[in-house]
């Protein structure tokens, strides 16, 4: 039974509408024609090139990616940045680009939601306008919840501060770029905040108030792809689906 781009866009966007989405961002269609019959889906958490020529291998005219190639508007598309040689690769080669980023981190079920299920938090709620806030199902030694939260999200380095002397039982988490929920966090009494970004300052003053674990950008987000292939084969059981196989975290870490 073929499947059409449009058709992947509707059952992604009932999951995660577009209008959840923050103002700055630019979820949706990027690349593509939404009539076109999709010959297999390429799930990632970002799109580069190499991304592409992966589609590309795989005979995959469709890539489902979290972050948005487009943010901004392209004022000429050569290949002067890797967004322009992107979009170009992508025309040249058919493939429609469709990206769920700020309306997936807050549908209900979505990445956040990913994420405690991972740590296996139990009667997980909304936190804030996009985190949410759940327990574990005993308290844990802080220590021990820390080595957990790092192997959980193969963390090459878990960033943190100051090691609660009291243990832990309730975590929020909010994805991605989070550091705005830590109040929400704080105001909620939760033991545990985990994000992926947070600026320098916001670690100070917080000792033995709250536990703040720092995975990483990309880590935090990296069970997106699972989150988009579990949605997709539930709606088209016969649609080739893909996870990526190129690590596209552009941070390294030098030990």
């Amino acid at each position: 039974m073929s499947v059409k781009v449009k058709e992947v866009i509707d059952a992604l966007e009932r999951f995660a509408p577009l209008p959840l989405q923050e103002s700055y961002d630019n979820a949706g269609l990027q690349v593509g024609l939404t009539e076109a019959e999709v010959s297999g889906a390429l799930l990632c958490l970002d799109v580069t090139e190499e991304v592409v020529r992966e589609a590309v291998d795989l005979g995959c005219n469709l890539i489902v990616s979290h972050h948005p190639v487009l943010f901004r508007g392209l004022k000429q598309v050569s290949d002067a940045t890797q967004v322009q040689r992107v979009v170009r690769l992508a025309i040249q080669n058919d493939i429609a680009i469709y990206s769920a980023h700020t309306n997936l981190d807050k549908a209900e079920d979505g990445v956040n939601y990913q994420m405690a299920e991972r740590l296996g938090l139990i009667d997980v709620v909304p936190a804030g306008d996009c985190g949410v806030v759940g327990y574990l199902s005993a308290p844990m030694d802080a220590r021990f919840f820390l080595d957990r939260v790092k192997d959980v999200f193969h963390c090459q380095c878990l960033m943190h501060n100051e090691v609660l002397s009291r243990p832990i039982q309730s975590v929020a988490i909010c994805g991605g770029g989070g550091d705005f929920l830590l109040d929400e966090a704080i105001a909620q009494e939760a033991d545990a905040f985990l994000t992926g970004e947070m600026r320098y300052h916001l670690y100070m003053g917080h000792e033995q108030e709250i536990q703040i674990c720092v995975l990483g950008h990309y880590e935090s987000e990296q069970y997106t792809v699972e989150l988009l292939e579990r949605l997709l084969s539930e709606q088209f059981p016969h649609l080739p689906l893909y996870k990526t196989e190129v690590n596209t975290n552009p941070i390294h870490y030098l030990y």
